[in-house]
């Protein structure tokens, strides 16, 4: 990797500096989530004939995975 200065800085002391690199890297994981995978009307049409609790039902999932 090879890194230049916009400007010249001269300095007789070593200095810490902070790279930034401003371009966005794209790092998708095949088990990552986009806002397209959600969707109100269709959890709506699966839990239409649901009988319980929604929240107790994710709450023991969750901690069956634990």
């Amino acid at each position: 990797m090879y890194l230049k200065l916009d400007k010249d800085y001269s300095t007789k002391n070593p200095v810490k500096v902070i790279v930034t690199f401003l371009e966005e890297i794209q790092n998708k994981s095949e088990n990552a989530l986009a806002f397209t995978d959600f969707s109100f009307s269709k959890s709506k049409k699966n839990l239409q004939n649901f009988k319980g609790s929604f929240t107790e039902t994710v709450v023991n999932e969750r901690r069956e995975e634990l």
